[in-house]
């Protein structure tokens, strides 16, 4: 059976998930969906404040600058945080019915798309606010989009296997979540870097989809094809793997649950 004849087949209980763990986020919280675009606002007003003086004099559009790498690291992060525990989350379901465990995990992915979503559309008023120019080019941020939301899903494939057999990850991933943030160049420049360094900062595929926004909507130019190539690499590569881990260890899961 396809994923498509899957998706046919589960589509109720898909949009059911879906629905739920958007509802689930937001539960008993008095700003509800407004926490989509309040606490990557509140994370931006911070870093702004922290860092303008120190390494944002000379850098035209600061504030959109960082606005660029908190936007990838928050969907990033929201998105592996939660499909890292969409199976044992769900384990009251997966125990009992038999469904595609990454269902969970896809569910988990298009809410925090859909936060994403909220939050870009913030991030273009601020574009507007700052004089950015928009230009036709805008319209390719699209693949950076789509490039990340794959390794989304590839990354949150691994952590939720791992997670199943070693509930440590979840305290290890906080922390790696923490070195990526500060090795993703989210609130300073690399010019100032050697060129060996620089080319050091593209082995983060982080880097590279938060670069590629810099490109369009600051520096107005579109990177290079081999540019491109890195992103969908980056992406394939990570789904390839999660795919790998979930058919390896998809049946040893329920021991485990």
């Amino acid at each position: 059976m396809t994923v498509i004849e899957k998706y046919s087949k589960y589509r109720f209980l898909f949009e059911e998930l879906v629905s739920r763990d958007f509802k689930e986020k937001y539960k008993r919280t008095v700003l509800g969906m407004g926490w989509s675009v309040m606490s990557p606002l509140l994370n931006l007003l911070v870093m702004v404040l922290v860092f303008t003086k120190l390494l944002g004099r000379n850098t035209p559009h600061y504030t959109i600058y960082v606005f660029c790498g908190n936007l990838v690291m928050s969907y990033f992060r929201e998105s592996t945080r939660g499909g890292m525990r969409s199976l044992v989350a769900n384990r009251a379901i997966i125990t009992k019915i038999n469904v595609p465990k990454y269902m969970f995990l896809l569910s988990n992915n298009v809410s925090s798309l859909i936060n994403f979503g909220l939050t870009l559309s913030v991030f273009f008023l601020l574009c507007i606010i700052d004089h950015i120019t928009f230009t036709w080019r805008f319209v390719l941020l699209i693949y950076p989009i789509i490039c990340l939301t794959i390794f989304n899903i590839g990354v949150g494939l691994i952590l939720s296997a791992c997670f199943v057999f070693f509930q440590d990850t979840g305290y290890l991933y906080e922390i790696l979540l923490t070195l990526i943030n500060y090795l993703s160049a989210v609130f300073y420049r690399i010019d100032g870097f050697s060129a060996t360094v620089q080319r050091l900062f593209l082995c983060n595929p982080l880097y590279c989809f938060i670069h590629y926004f810099r490109c369009i909507v600051i520096n107005t130019s579109v990177p290079s094809l081999q540019f491109h190539l890195l992103c969908l690499f980056y992406a394939m590569l990570s789904l390839a793997i999660g795919a790998w881990f979930y058919k390896r260890y998809n049946h040893q899961f329920l021991y485990y649950l």
